[in-house]
């Protein structure tokens, strides 16, 4: 994301709790510093990615002695939409601004500028980063702030639910006697065609299970996704579902990507596995 922003001529500051980490961008053109407040200091628009809500309001909390008066915080972490509320409180009580910016994409979509970019917060505010935000992707400005946690968990539901789907379409192949590869093949183009069946699809036949988006992460996401729908009112049990499945594999597999709810699914299926290969992890 960062190499994204330097190519569209913006200058970057960067900072990570790692310093290797920011350092390894400076040979791109951007300018690591190892204190949180000198990457803040002078910054009209600052850009949070981090793991979760709770280190999102640590970084925040240590950030704000240091932040410009009026400076655009522009949260691309995915947490709850309390938490960006929070965020958003937060920082316009100390004369700041704030819009939640998660994006979905993967690394692939990283590396290639084509992130979807959900966007909550004030009107003039997104008008202000989307000239930034498209340097990364396709922004969308969905709602005040904490409207882009709800799109991007909307976005999580889907592709949680919808690896699980595709899990189970290749193991009734591989049980019934049918090619999954050749089934893949047949029903894309058709009402089913997808990008998890295209791209989490080769991954299950391929046993590739290298994290692009971890279990765990995803575990995270869709207890998100549950407390939204508690805070909303409504009830989601196809969700709720898909939730028990992703958390029966957690411990076992935290770090493996997503699609890894292939394993979950023929561990109930003693006997039937899909692909020949070993598992790649």
């Amino acid at each position: 994301m960062v190499r994204r922003l330097l190519a569209a001529g913006h200058a970057v500051t960067v900072w990570n709790r790692t310093h290797a980490k920011a350092q390894a961008l400076a040979d791109a053109g951007a300018q690591p510093v190892a204190q949180l407040a000198d990457a803040v200091r002078d910054a009209g628009i600052v850009i949070s990615m981090l793991e979760a809500g709770p280190v999102v309001a640590q970084v925040m909390h240590d950030a704000l002695p240091s932040l410009a008066p009026n400076a655009l915080w522009v949260d691309m972490s995915s947490t709850q939409q309390a938490e960006a509320q929070a965020f958003h409180t937060l920082l316009q009580g100390q004369g700041n601004r704030f819009v939640d910016a998660p994006v979905s994409g993967g690394v692939g979509g990283a590396a290639a500028g084509t992130l979807a970019i959900m966007a909550g917060g004030d009107v003039d505010d997104y008008a202000e980063v989307a000239p930034v935000l498209e340097a990364m992707g396709r922004p969308t400005l969905v709602g005040p702030a904490g409207s882009g946690q709800v799109a991007k968990l909307c976005n999580q539901l889907i592709v949680g639910a919808t690896i699980n789907i595709v899990a189970e379409a290749m193991l009734l192949a591989q049980a019934a006697g049918a090619d999954p590869a050749a089934m893949r093949a047949a029903i894309r183009g058709g009402f089913a065609e997808s990008k998890i069946l295209d791209v989490h699809g080769q991954r299950m036949l391929e046993r590739n299970f290298v994290a692009g988006g971890k279990v765990a992460t995803q575990v995270k996401d869709q207890r998100n996704i549950l407390a939204a729908a508690a805070a909303a009112g409504v009830v989601l049990p196809v969700t709720a579902l898909v939730t028990e499945r992703f958390e029966a594999l957690v411990e076992a597999m935290p770090q493996a990507d997503h699609s890894a709810a292939l394993v979950g699914l023929e561990e109930l299926n003693p006997g039937i596995r899909v692909g020949s290969g070993p598992d790649r992890v």
